[in-house]
């Protein structure tokens, strides 16, 4: 007979940043709540997928049934800069910022110091051909690891025949090096926008 407490620990182990010891945490708090507390969250996981998909400009994920995400229609944003970040919560991030208005890309990743990882080159590089003739800025905002700082270095050359036309720039570095973009400030991450450098 399996043991359900560890089968639930061992699920959300596999959650981003969960080692063994939190995922139990979880579990026994679970336990701790009222049975109407744990299905109405049962509930939320399982319609999770219902109004939530994924934007097919962006690749973010977000609720909506139009046929692009609310920042990908909104037509105020400015679509001659063009922002790549690793993940959805570094879209976030720079959104809570408030001082970037132009368009997003996704990346869903970054690339590791052995060359393994998935990143969407193929669908970024898609997207800024589709946009070639308005993009004048393409922003590489990856956060400050040596994994983002490999992802950068990578996306530079894949962007190289674009430079002609389009200014390839960084964020500045108000950012402190191993930092997460996801754990950053609203006025670092402004700053960090504000003093980007070409590259």
């Amino acid at each position: 007979m399996s043991d359900r407490v560890e089968d639930l620990a061992r699920a959300f182990e596999r959650f981003p940043g969960i080692g063994p010891r939190q995922a139990r945490r979880f579990v026994y708090h679970l336990l701790s709540l009222p049975l109407t507390e744990r299905t109405r969250i049962s509930d939320l996981v399982s319609r999770l997928a219902e109004n939530v998909r994924q934007c097919p400009e962006c690749y973010r994920y977000a609720n909506g049934n139009g046929p692009v995400c609310n920042y990908c229609s909104d037509a105020s944003r400015d679509d001659s800069i063009l922002l790549i970040v690793e993940k959805d919560q570094d879209l976030l991030a720079l959104e809570r910022a408030g001082t970037y208005k132009g368009r997003y890309f996704v990346l869903g990743g970054v690339l590791t110091l052995s060359g393994k990882g998935t990143i969407r080159e193929k669908e970024l590089l898609r997207a800024v051909e589709k946009r070639k003739n308005v993009l004048k800025e393409i922003i590489l905002a990856l956060s400050a690891t040596s994994e983002g700082e490999i992802t950068t270095d990578h996306l530079k050359e894949k962007l190289l025949p674009y430079r002609d036309h389009i200014t390839l720039s960084v964020l500045g570095r108000g950012l402190a090096t191993g930092s997460e973009l996801e754990y950053s400030d609203a006025e670092t991450l402004s700053g960090a926008l504000q003093n980007r450098k070409e590259t």
